[in-house]
């Protein structure tokens, strides 16, 4: 009897993966809801397709013919506009972003799926706290920094007080995707990890962390999305030099260079080659963590 269910089973899932085309359109005859919802989603995907490809097309005609040299150049002057300092500062603030808020947002995440109880008014109050904080204006980010770090700390306007800026503005973003991810690991694998008498720790870091990796890597290339295009809040907290300083000295990343070069309205073409550079960098920062992202998930 199981036998015959199974392959009745197997007929219909082959003749479901063997459907055409003209046998969907005959479907949507019949239920023309369904064929609006298909047009409608085909449609908005197309759109959504032919927005992206326009912008960075946009980005690459307007940019590439004026990406020279001097624009790469390790010191900034009147001259060149080099934007290597920059650079290299946008390299040192988001890696130290990420150091700090990466194990915070994880482990934070791994406490409130695993450990904390369900139906705790604690979880409740921190994922509360996390989506407010994600809704809140990078200005208001880039206020208190400079009031706090940059004042009350006396670290004045510094890598280090932007980068801890930073920490503050992606730590609920890596949280909550992390929790996410965490939640997204069926139970069933961690029964079985403690079936076999794994412990909780272990299950975690072996069976629990490997499996939620693609979605908690997600989290992390949004976070270096947002730390690569801030602006607002590192104009308070980092300053504007054009340099490359030790971590209590102030200097500016890729996007405020942009901001500056576009804002002076003197420099509109380095302004254009700067934002191809940074879409490169997030194209490759992107596919480097795609990667890394499967290489685990296979391994």
């Amino acid at each position: 009897m199981q036998s015959n269910f199974a392959a009745v089973s197997s007929a219909e899932m082959e003749k479901r993966n063997t459907t055409t085309t003209s046998d969907h359109l005959r479907s949507y005859i019949h239920h023309p809801g369904s064929g609006i919802l298909a047009l409608l989603t085909g449609l908005a995907a197309v759109i959504t397709f032919a927005v992206l490809i326009f912008l960075v097309v946009y980005i690459l005609v307007k940019g590439i013919p004026y990406l020279t040299p001097s624009l790469f150049s390790l010191e900034y002057n009147s001259e060149n506009v080099s934007l290597m300092p920059s650079l290299i500062n946008t390299f040192i603030m988001t890696f130290m972003s990420l150091i700090i808020a990466a194990p915070l947002g994880i482990f934070a995440a791994i406490y409130l799926v695993e450990y904390a109880k369900k139906g705790n008014k604690l979880v409740k109050v921190i994922r509360i706290t996390a989506e407010t904080l994600s809704g809140i204006p990078s200005i208001v980010f880039g206020l208190f920094g400079m009031l706090f770090f940059v004042t009350a700390l006396h670290w004045g306007m510094s890598l280090l007080a932007g980068s801890f800026t930073l920490v503050i503005m992606v730590l609920p973003l890596i949280m909550r995707t992390s929790e996410e991810a965490l939640k997204a690991v069926p139970d069933s694998y961690r029964e079985a990890s403690f079936g076999l008498g794994a412990g909780k720790l272990r299950t975690i870091f072996t069976i629990v962390l490997p499996s939620a990796v693609p979605g908690i890597l997600a989290g992390v290339i949004l976070a270096i999305g947002r730390i690569i295009g801030e602006t607002a809040a590192l104009l308070y907290t980092s300053g504007t030099v054009a340099q490359i300083p030790d971590l209590m000295g102030s200097g500016r990343t890729l996007a405020l260079h942009m901001y500056v070069l576009s804002s002076e309205g003197l420099h509109m073409n380095e302004a254009s080659a700067t934002a191809v550079v940074i879409l490169i960098f997030v194209l490759i920062i992107n596919g480097l963590s795609s990667m890394l992202a499967k290489r685990i998930a296979k391994g």
